[in-house]
C-alpha cells in the first residue's frame, strides 16, 4: 500500500513538473511548418497563447503583415474572413496582457514576440504576435543604433554576437515582449518574409495559419 501510494506522488509530482516547463507549439502554413518554444520566463503570455491554441482560435488566420527582413505579423481574428485588399491589423480578443520583459529575452531571428498598440505602459495584444526575421547587423550599426533608438542602452555582448550572426531586430528589445522562438521551420521564416505584398505590408496571397499544442509526455 505505501508503495502504491509513494509511486502515485511520483507520478504526480512529474505531471506538475512537466507542467511547468517549456511548451512548444506548431505553427502549420501554406509554407510549411514552424515549431516554436514557448518560453516560462513570461508565463502570463505563454499560458494565453497555449489557450488560444487549445481553442483552435488562430486556425484560419492570416499572417497578415509581412515586412522582409523585419518580421512577419499575425492573429487579427478580423483575418478569418477578410477579402481581398481589406486593412487588417485591428483585431483583437478585448484584453491585453501586462508587459513580461526579461534581459535574456530578445529579438534574434525565430523569436515570437506580442504585437501591441503604441501606449505607454507597453501592454500586449491579447492575441496578435509576429516572429522576426530581422537582418545581420555590423559592429557599427549596433553601436550608432545604441546611441540612437535604445537611448544609449548598451546591447549585452553575448546578444550583440547574435545579432552580427544570425540577426534579428535589435531596436524592438525591452519594447515588446518575447515569450518564444522557433526551434525547426526557420526556413518558413523567410519563404513568408519573400512573399509580395501590397501597400499594406499585407501579402497578395493568403498566408492562413493553424497552430496546435505539441502533447508533451511524461519524462521528457
Amino acid at each position: 500500500m505505501k508503495k502504491l501510494l509513494l509511486l502515485q506522488t511520483l507520478l504526480l509530482l512529474t505531471v506538475l513538473f512537466a507542467e511547468g516547463r517549456h511548451r512548444k507549439v506548431k505553427v502549420y502554413t501554406p509554407y510549411g511548418t514552424m515549431v516554436i518554444l514557448l518560453y516560462d520566463q513570461t508565463p502570463k503570455h505563454r499560458d494565453n497563447f497555449l489557450k488560444l491554441a487549445r481553442n483552435h482560435f488562430y486556425d484560419s488566420t492570416l499572417f497578415h503583415r509581412v515586412i522582409n527582413q523585419f518580421m512577419i505579423q499575425g492573429g487579427d481574428p478580423d483575418s478569418k474572413h477578410a477579402h481581398a485588399g481589406d486593412m487588417l491589423g485591428n483585431g483583437d480578443v478585448g484584453y491585453t496582457i501586462p508587459p513580461e520583459f526579461q534581459l535574456d529575452l530578445f529579438h534574434r531571428k525565430g523569436a515570437l514576440a506580442a504585437a501591441r498598440e503604441d501606449r505607454p505602459d507597453k501592454a500586449s495584444s491579447g492575441c496578435q504576435f509576429y516572429i522576426v526575421q530581422g537582418k545581420v547587423f555590423t559592429d557599427e550599426q549596433l553601436d550608432k543604433l545604441e546611441k540612437t533608438r535604445l537611448g544609449g542602452r548598451k546591447i549585452p555582448v553575448d546578444q550583440r554576437q547574435v545579432y552580427k550572426t544570425e540577426g534579428g531586430t535589435p531596436h524592438l528589445d525591452q519594447s515588446y515582449t518575447v515569450f518564444g522562438q522557433v526551434i525547426k521551420g526557420m526556413e518558413v521564416i523567410d519563404k513568408i518574409a519573400a512573399i509580395k505584398t501590397d501597400g499594406n505590408n499585407r501579402p497578395v496571397t493568403d498566408v492562413p495559419m493553424r497552430v496546435r499544442v505539441v502533447k508533451k509526455w511524461l519524462f521528457f
